[in-house]
């Protein structure tokens, strides 16, 4: 999303290791170009953030043992039914942003861009699970929560626990979600959700109407989006780290002038678009070498038309993964009918291939009785990444990291460890864990 390029291209490897703090992403590059610049709320995809559980958790992913890294999923209601601030942080920076456009940013005579990054619909950390666990808190007010329709949700349907893929059990058994769920804890579960994500929407609302007040908002283009989805019980799954589509799939609402209202486009596209997109808006050069294509020619008929003089956008979505709550890289290929996820090396870890047209709910793995089509999807994944090789790459990284870390602490090394989002588990047996990590280091220690 920001900079344009995959994430094998940037080895961008999981919450920790992202960009560079001096890597030109597109708006650094629009400051350069004369833009003036102003962001709010999260900064994180540089290097350096997120937990120290977080990227252990990354670093170990393939070390075999199973150790829950989050609260069981809850939900969560606090204050009234004139309690709008529920994520008070996000609406203070939402506040920094308007009074920004109504105080500065109507009175500039050169072109501005403004990000707001919010972290709603994440849900919450859960402080009954210890100080080091994770976000599993779906929590809203009745203020929020009244503007869901309850009795039309969905409850997603479950594979047993025996049949899910050797992945997705992995993730389902690291974020806490292979007890037993009663149908309400689900329904509740997902209409918080939907809740929070109407939480959001009204801060998107804020900034919208700050803009018409100022009379900015006819000539500012307005890119809502997110850096990826929420499963809300889906798959036996909350939060991300997954390719199934309530993870992978995000919104993505261009508003501005020359663009039609209300107009769906129902082309696949990517975040590795938004770079090109932003210089096009812009009227900047768009650099050659980006992942992805400019979505003006899809937006805009006038530009539709002079399409040849743009990088013709393909109808496929790339997407990869190689963090936390999954115990090996996960590369996914998105056409319009078909989804192909590949993993690890291509044959340690069965791939799977999903008809979205007669399996909108990703419950059925065709990929054997398609060998057709999973071998060509194949054979196309493997145009866009060598994923084989990435896959070793990330896997010594890993090794590389945790080696270090683990040399850093010295004495203190067994209480760090043990102390860690997985804690619970761990402290049940912290020997046997601590052997398996030696065991697993001593394994291909060379490359």
């Amino acid at each position: 999303m920001w900079s344009g390029l995959f994430t094998h291209l940037t080895e961008s490897w999981n919450n920790f290791k992202c960009l560079d703090p001096d890597y030109p992403t597109w708006i650094d590059l629009m400051q350069k170009y004369g833009y003036r610049i102003q962001k709010f709320g999260k900064e994180d995809y540089t290097n350096g953030h997120h937990s120290l559980s977080n990227r252990v958790e990354a670093w170990t992913r393939d070390v075999p043992f199973l150790l829950r890294q989050e609260g069981r999923p809850v939900a969560n209601l606090t204050g009234s039914k004139m309690t709008v601030r529920v994520m008070k942080k996000d609406w203070q920076n939402t506040d920094l942003a308007v009074n920004w456009i109504r105080k500065e940013a109507v009175n500039l005579t050169q072109p501005f861009a403004l990000y707001l990054g919010l972290n709603l619909p994440h849900p919450y950390a859960s402080p009954s699970m210890g100080e080091n666990f994770g976000s599993s808190t779906f929590r809203t007010s009745p203020f929020w929560l009244e503007k869901v329709s309850y009795e039309a949700i969905k409850i997603p349907k479950w594979v047993p626990l025996s049949d899910m893929h050797p992945t997705d059990y992995y993730s389902s058994y690291t974020k806490n979600c292979t007890a037993h769920f009663t149908e309400k804890e689900i329904r509740n579960i997902r209409a918080f959700y939907y809740a929070m994500c109407a939480e959001t929407d009204g801060m998107l609302g804020e900034v919208i109407s700050a803009l018409n007040d100022t009379g900015l908002l006819g000539r500012t283009t307005i890119v809502f989006t997110s850096d990826h989805g929420e499963l809300a019980m889906e798959h036996r799954q909350f939060y991300k780290m997954s390719m199934y589509e309530g993870s992978s799939h995000v919104s993505l609402i261009i508003m501005g002038p020359n663009i039609p209202s209300g107009w769906q486009v129902p082309n696949i596209v990517s975040l590795v678009d938004l770079y090109p997109t932003m210089f096009d808006i812009a009227g900047f050069s768009i650099p050659h070498n980006l992942s992805g294509s400019s979505l003006i020619p899809l937006l805009n008929k006038e530009a539709e038309a002079e399409v040849s003089s743009y990088k013709l956008h393909p109808n496929w979505a790339f997407s990869e993964f190689h963090g936390c709550n999954v115990n090996t890289s996960t590369y996914m290929l998105r056409t319009d009918k078909w989804k192909y996820i590949a993993y690890a090396d291509g044959s340690s870890v069965p791939p799977q291939l999903f008809d979205l047209s007669a399996d909108p709910d990703e419950l059925i793995n065709v990929a054997t009785e398609f060998p057709e089509v999973t071998h060509g999807l194949d054979r196309k994944l493997r145009t866009i990444v060598d994923y084989p090789s990435v896959s070793d790459s990330v896997h010594w990284y890993n090794k590389e990291q945790f080696s270090s870390w683990k040399e850093s602490l010295g004495q203190n090394y067994s209480t760090m460890i043990s102390n860690l989002r997985w804690h619970l588990d761990w402290l049940k047996n912290p020997t046997e864990y601590e052997n398996t990590v030696e065991q697993w280091l001593k394994n291909n220690t060379t490359r």
